[in-house]
C-alpha cells in the first residue's frame, strides 16, 4: 500500500471555530494504521517509507464550513438495510442540536430525487420528525438504484444552496458520490460530500464492518433455530437456509458461527461439488450425515454456487450488479431429485430470509454504531472534508477516500481464521 492512496481531499483551509464545547478534539494530523502486524510497521520503517494510515475522524476544533450558513441534504441510495433510519436521525440530530444547522432536507429516492425530471420534492427534516424514525425499518426517505447525470445533480445542489451531502449507501452509491465530488471540484465549489457505508453484506473494503451487518447476522442466525427443529422434526428432515451476500459470504460465515447448528455453509468465495458422485460431492456428504443424524441444516448465501448453473447472458441491475441465479431454489430441487432416485425420503424445509433480514430495525449495538457513524460524517463535512467514506478500523472510526473503498469488493480469505473456524463448526 501507498501512503497516498490514503490522503483526504479537502476543499481549503478549516479557519472558523468550531461551536462544540466540553469534548475532546481530534488533531488533524491523528493517523489510524491500516497494518497492525508489527513486523509489517517495523518493516515500513526499515525502507524509510510512510505509514499507511487512515485519517482519524471525530470533531475539529476549526470548521470550514460557517454552520450559520449551512444547508445538508441527506439520501438514501441501494438495497434496504437494518439502520438506515438510525443514520439519518442522528445526522439530523448532530447537524441540528451540536452545530445548529437550521435546513436539512431529505432526498427521496436516492440520486432520483436530485434530478428535476422525476418531480420528486425533497423533505424538510427536524428534530421532531426524525425523532421516533430509528423504530421502524427501512427508510423514511425511500431508496432507488440506478445512476443519474452528475453535471445535472450539482446542478440541483447549486440551485438549493446545499454545501453538506449525506449519501447513504453501498460501493455503488459510494461511486456515484465520488463522481459528484469531482463534478464540484471541476466547477471549484465548496461543497462537501461524505457517504455513510451501507452493505447488509459487510463487503466494503478497508472498512472491517459496516451498519446493519451485525442485526442481519443476529436475525439470520435466529432462523436457524427454526430451521433445525423442522429437520430434527421429520425423518431426514433438512433444514435449508439462504441468506443475503451477492459476493462476499459475511452472513452466511458469521450466523454459522452465532448458531452452532448449521451443518454446511456455502458461500461465493468458495467453490463446492454438486451431483457429480465423489467425496467431494455435497450430496454425497449430505447422505453420510443423514444417514449417521437424521437430520441436517445448510446455511448458503445467495451467490455461492453460480458456477453450477448453465451459461446464460449476464443480467444486471439498475446498479450495474449481476442478478444472481437463486441458488436456494437449486439446492432444494436438486436434494430432492437425487434421494429420491435413491428411493430415500428426505423433507427439504426452506427458509429464504433474503429481504426479511434486510428490512428490520437496527438494535443493540448496531444502532450505536449508526448513531457514531452518522455524528463522525457530519464532524468531517462541517470540517470541510469531502469524497470520503466514514469508516471503522480497530477501534476507531476513520476517512476512507472513496477510490480507495470502492477499488475492490470485500470477500472473505479462505485462509483466515473466520474460515477456518467456520469449516471446523460446520464438518459433516
Amino acid at each position: 500500500m501507498d501512503s497516498k492512496d490514503f490522503n483526504i481531499t479537502q476543499l481549503g483551509p478549516a479557519t472558523i471555530d468550531s461551536p462544540l464545547t466540553g469534548i475532546k478534539f481530534i488533531p488533524n494530523d491523528s493517523k489510524v494504521a491500516f497494518d497492525t502486524d508489527a513486523e509489517t510497521l517495523a518493516d515500513y520503517v526499515r525502507q524509510g517509507k510512510a505509514i499507511p494510515a487512515f485519517e482519524k475522524a471525530g470533531p475539529r476544533e476549526k470548521l470550514f464550513h460557517d454552520p450559520a450558513w449551512s444547508k445538508a441534504a441527506i439520501l438514501t441510495a441501494g438495497g434496504l438495510c437494518p439502520g438506515l433510519n438510525d443514520v439519518i436521525k442522528f445526522l439530523v440530530s448532530t447537524l441540528y442540536r451540536q452545530y445548529k444547522v437550521q435546513q436539512i432536507y431529505g432526498i427521496r429516492y436516492g440520486y432520483r430525487g436530485l434530478n428535476p425530471v422525476h418531480h420528486l420534492s425533497p423533505i424538510l427534516l427536524t428534530d421532531e420528525n426524525t425523532d421516533a424514525i430509528h423504530e421502524e425499518g427501512g427508510t423514511i426517505l425511500a431508496s432507488s438504484r440506478g445512476e443519474e447525470d452528475s453535471v445535472v445533480i450539482v446542478d440541483t445542489l447549486v440551485r438549493m444552496n446545499i454545501n453538506l451531502l449525506f449519501c447513504i449507501g453501498g460501493d455503488g452509491t459510494a461511486r456515484g458520490a465520488h463522481d459528484i465530488a469531482m463534478e464540484i471540484a471541476k466547477r471549484k465549489l465548496s461543497i462537501s460530500v461524505i457517504t455513510i457505508p451501507k452493505t447488509i453484506d459487510n463487503d466494503i473494503s478497508f472498512i472491517d464492518k459496516s451498519f446493519g451487518f451485525e442485526t442481519a447476522v443476529a436475525m439470520a442466525a435466529s432462523f436457524v433455530s427454526g430451521a433445525h427443529n423442522e429437520a430434527k422434526g421429520a425423518y431426514n428432515g433438512i433444514g435449508l437456509i439462504k441468506v443475503m451476500g451477492r459476493d462476499s459470504g459475511f452472513i452466511a460465515a458469521y450466523a454459522t458461527l452465532a448458531n452452532s447448528y448449521v451443518n454446511c455453509c456455502l458461500v461465493p468465495e468458495q467453490p463446492f461439488v454438486l451431483g457429480d458422485g465423489s467425496p467431494d460431492d455435497l450430496l454425497v456428504k449430505l447422505e453420510k450425515r443423514l444417514a449417521m443424524k437424521k437430520h441436517a441444516v445448510i446455511m448458503v448465501a445467495e451467490g455461492a454456487g453460480q458456477d453450477l448453473f448453465e451459461k446464460m447472458e449476464e443480467v444486471r441491475d439498475a446498479s450495474g450488479n449481476v442478478i444472481h441465479k437463486d441458488i436456494g431454489l437449486l439446492l432444494k430441487n436438486k436434494i430432492k431429485s437425487h434421494f429420491k432416485a435413491k428411493n430415500m425420503e428426505v423433507n427439504v424445509k426452506y427458509f429464504d430470509l433474503s429481504y426479511t433480514i434486510r428490512s428490520v430495525p437496527a438494535h443493540g449495538e448496531d444502532a450505536v454504531f449508526c448513531a457514531m457513524l452518522a455524528q463522525n460524517a457530519v464532524h468531517a463535512a462541517m470540517a470541510g472534508r469531502t469524497d470520503m467514506i466514514i469508516g471503522h478500523w480497530g477501534d476507531n472510526f476513520t476517512h476512507v477516500p472513496i477510490p480507495l473503498a470502492t477499488k475492490q469488493r470485500k470477500k472473505i480469505d479462505l485462509d483466515s481464521q473466520l474460515w477456518t473456524s467456520v469449516k471446523a463448526a460446520t464438518k459433516f
